[in-house]
């Protein structure tokens, strides 16, 4: 095995990295972030529905039961097939998505509905493999890595709605102009999800950064980065793996989670609270506004870019918040919101509503980052890709909970 503890004299290609892991982050939520901002289109097809709720409740259960799967057995897991696994069915699971619109010519249905469904259950499968896949990758390397991919992930959102708004915009006042935005967004879904596969194939595994971190977590035992390395052009010798075995033992998945059960929980609230209230609550219970039918966008679409806008503070290092307690703490006070966004859809006006949920967006960004590039720290490479993987789990666990929670917010409205 290549000897890469000690880190070479210069890690070319750290800024090509960061900008690919943000690319491949974009492309982890892309597709799906694509179905939830033009349910407006979905809304308009399928008004008894309730699709935005339907569709991200679908989604959950197949997230987080095949991210607790792979989590539990990531040492074994192949990373490159895994990952690459999960990007090629977001492509083909949007193609489907434009071809199943094409072939009914844009109508709605039982049917139509029951196959958007099963995409939206796929969909869950593949941000599984990608999430745990690609977190658990990046938090032995360096947490500007991390940082990049999650920030991506949220620069999908923001950039789908921006994008969401524009065909809004060009195509309000010419016939099926919902359809045709939304066909629009599938093409430039699948062209991205294509992308993806393609530097996460070809491109990102060659990097001699990228490489010294996957030689180093290799020679602490790592089992799950050798394909990747070989994609790269460095083999690796199982008979060398079995030598010094005490050097290569790593902690269990429990004592993992019993030593970052705070962190655990910490993502779990944060995104109990966020999905409970977007999207959701976000389209359908805001009332009627002077915004009209642009609200509901406008809306996510400021959730989005703030969203954005809070996983890139954490990188001015003293607004970096590390302290586990004051991490918590900033994550239980969220709650709080939930009060505040009941009370101004009830009696507010749109700009406080504007203003909440950015707040809302800025706040789940910014805890995110801090969670994920704290967490991984002091551990050995195998440790950190487990302790990714069971973060994740934490995560989905945490939008399953709060998708589903999100429906209370009907409670009184005839369900």
């Amino acid at each position: 095995m290549v000897n890469s503890t000690e880190p070479p004299p210069r890690l070319e290609g750290k800024y090509a990295a960061i900008v690919i892991c943000w690319f491949l982050g974009i492309g982890g939520l892309f597709a799906w972030n694509s179905m939830l901002t033009i349910v407006d289109y979905y809304i308009y097809l399928f008004p008894k529905y309730h699709p935005s709720r339907v569709l991200t409740i679908v989604y959950q259960p197949f997230a987080f039961g095949t991210i607790a799967i792979l989590a539990y057995n990531e040492a074994k897991i192949n990373t490159r097939l895994r990952n690459l696994f999960g990007y090629t069915v977001y492509f083909f699971g949007i193609l489907s998505l434009l071809i199943l619109d094409l072939a009914t010519s844009g109508k709605g249905g039982i049917g139509t509905f029951i196959g958007i469904c099963i995409v939206s259950g796929v969909f869950g499968i593949a941000d599984a493999h990608v999430q745990g896949g690609m977190v658990g990758d990046l938090s032995y390397m360096l947490p500007e890595f991390i940082q990049s991919f999650l920030a991506g992930s949220a620069a999908s959102g923001a950039l789908i709605s921006v994008l969401r708004l524009v065909t809004k915009a060009v195509f309000e006042n010419s016939p099926n102009g919902l359809r045709k935005g939304a066909i629009l967004f599938f093409a430039l879904s699948s062209f991205f999800e294509l992308l993806c596969v393609i530097l996460y194939a070809y491109v990102f595994p060659k990097l001699a950064i990228v490489k010294h971190y996957r030689s180093k977590t290799a020679s602490e035992g790592s089992k799950t980065v050798s394909a990747d390395l070989a994609a790269a052009g460095i083999q690796t010798s199982p008979g060398e793996a079995g030598e010094d075995s005490k050097q290569h033992e790593r902690k269990g998945l429990k004592q993992l989670f019993t030593e970052n059960i705070d962190y655990a929980l910490d993502l779990f609230l944060i995104y109990v609270l966020t999905l409970s209230i977007f999207p959701g609550f976000l389209s359908e219970d805001t009332g009627s506004h002077s915004l009209g039918t642009w609200y509901a966008l406008v809306l996510i679409a400021m959730f989005n870019v703030c969203d954005l806008i809070g996983r890139y503070i954490p990188l001015v290092k003293f607004l970096n918040l590390e302290s586990r307690k004051l991490i918590t703490i900033a994550v239980i006070s969220r709650f709080l919101l939930i009060p505040g966004f009941y009370f101004t859809a009830k009696y507010g006006t749109q700009g406080w509503m504007i203003f909440l949920t950015s707040f809302l967006g800025l706040t789940n960004g910014y805890l995110t980052i801090c969670v994920f590039t704290s967490a991984p720290k002091g551990y050995k490479g195998p440790e950190q890709n487990a302790l990714g993987n069971m973060l994740v789990l934490s995560l989905l666990g945490g939008l399953f909970a709060g998708v589903t929670l999100d429906w209370l917010w009907l409670i009184g409205k005839g369900w």
